[in-house]
């Protein structure tokens, strides 16, 4: 009788506990676990160098991956790594990925999209990346404009048009720009073949020094501002990381740098027709949450280009090297700064 009564009282507890939905019930698949659980992922990020557009890139990245639901300490796990300006700590950063079986790899900068293509060849982890002038001079892309694997992302190619447009605009009387860039970088090799191409439509000559090392900067700057009328800073990585030297020895011979995007201009460029480096962020991680949540697959996601430049002025740069701005020009500029401010 009393084993009966227990066995009336334990059904209809387990009766209880499965209207409430507790633990007693039937066990859930994996499947329904993980559904209701959430996704969760992990991602490596690989940026070639600590400097203002890169961060923006990284930056906007994780946004865009928050808005399509994707962040960082709820449902992503990031590991974040520098190459510092070398090749070769890119490439061993990319293997750390691979070894570490992430989901994704967010590459910043051309030679961290190329050691991350390249050391996933043989994986399913897909690449995507950002601030790469020229996927097709990379590698990334073949002359179709299709990926050339599991790999797509975005590109920062410089509005070089819109570029000498301004600097003519600017500096009627000027004749020659001088452009120091890294010969490693193939990204910047083949801006230099368009500013060459384009330059003589706006009367320019370009002027241009190759460095191999950080350590030629400042030699090489030196050497430059004594053969041009100003200098057009690129997105070279390199470069851009030793951008104080630059503007030191650009300043001293009183000749202007342009540079290429926002931040060059907060730090003591004197203007840019420059494209924003957190918004092409944000664009590129959306494209990663697609890819992370099974929606779109890398080599059939075609690559985006940043489709939109706009002038940036800093009258603090001009006055330094006692340039008079163009009032009627620069009126329209999408943002004027009235002082350097160097991070």
């Amino acid at each position: 009788m009393k084993k009966k009564l227990l066995s009336s009282i334990m059904a209809a507890v387990c009766t209880v506990c499965l209207m409430a939905g507790c633990g007693a019930g039937p066990a859930k698949s994996g499947d329904e676990a993980g559904t209701e659980a959430g996704e969760s992922y992990k991602i490596g990020i690989s940026q070639f160098a600590e400097h203002g557009s890169l961060d923006n890139c990284r930056e906007g990245f994780l946004e865009g991956l928050k808005e399509e639901g994707i962040e960082e300490g709820k449902n992503l796990t990031v590991d974040y790594q520098n190459a510092q300006t070398d090749t070769g700590t890119a490439s061993t950063i990319a293997d750390s990925f691979v070894s570490g079986k992430v989901d994704l790899i967010c590459a910043i900068a051309t030679p961290c999209a190329a050691s991350a293509y390249n050391s996933c060849m043989d994986t399913d982890i897909p690449v995507v990346y950002t601030a790469v002038s020229d996927p097709l001079a990379a590698g990334l892309a073949n002359e179709d404009g299709t990926n050339a694997g599991n790999v797509t992302g975005s590109s920062d190619v410089l509005p070089v048009e819109e570029q000498l447009k301004m600097i003519r605009a600017l500096m009627p009387d000027a004749k020659k720009i001088g452009i120091l860039y890294t010969t490693s970088e193939a990204n910047s090799c083949s801006t230099i073949e368009e500013y060459k191409k384009l330059a003589g439509d706006y009367g320019f000559e370009i002027v241009d020094t190759g460095i191999n090392t950080p350590a030629d900067i400042e030699l090489a700057a030196t050497d430059l501002v004594t053969k041009a009328d100003c200098l057009c800073n690129l997105t070279d990585n390199t470069v851009v990381n030793a951008l104080q030297t630059v503007l030191d020895k650009a300043d001293s011979a009183k000749i202007p740098v342009f540079g290429s995007e926002i931040e060059q201009v907060k730090s003591g460029c004197v203007a840019s027709m420059g494209i924003d480096y957190y918004q092409l962020g944000i664009e590129t991680g959306k494209m990663a949450a697609k890819i992370l949540k099974g929606e779109a697959a890398a080599e059939d996601t075609p690559y985006i280009s940043a489709s939109k430049s706009e002038l940036y002025v800093n009258t603090a740069a001009a006055d330094k090297i006692g340039m008079k701005l163009d009032e009627a020009y620069i009126k329209d500029a999408a943002q004027t700064f009235n002082e350097i401010t160097v991070k």
